[in-house]
């Protein structure tokens, strides 16, 4: 195995470590902002769903939760990172399937890549 390949599998393996450390401290930050806010608080009736928070449902008002430094942003932002980390990982895999002229693997990591964008893109309204 030469070099060029053992150091992108070592990108790769990095980066999914990396990327779930990263979104854990972030959402574990959101964690410790939202307990030092609201700890003291009743729970609140989960029977029922409370939309109290629609600016969180999009990707604008997490950013600007985060920006402000809201702890549900801050969660979110997490949690986006970590659904983030995978898909990284495809296409970082895609890079080193074209370079090692792998066409099978490449297609098929380009068209998860695919389902992946297409279903985010029509998945928002």
């Amino acid at each position: 195995m030469n070099n060029s390949r053992t150091d992108i599998q070592r990108l790769i393996g990095n980066t999914l470590r990396w990327g779930v450390t990263i979104a854990s401290v972030i959402a574990i930050i959101g964690l410790v902002i939202y307990l030092l806010q609201h700890g003291n608080e009743s729970v609140p009736d989960y029977a029922h769903f409370d939309a109290s928070r629609p600016a969180f449902t999009h990707l604008e008002g997490i950013l600007s939760g985060f920006a402000i430094g809201e702890s549900y942003g801050i969660i979110q932002i997490g949690v986006i990172v970590l659904i983030l980390t995978p898909i990284l990982r495809v296409a970082l895999s895609f890079f080193d399937f074209l370079r090692e002229r792998d066409w099978l693997y490449a297609l098929i990591s380009a068209i998860v890549l695919a389902t992946i964008f297409i279903n985010s893109v029509t998945g928002f309204k």
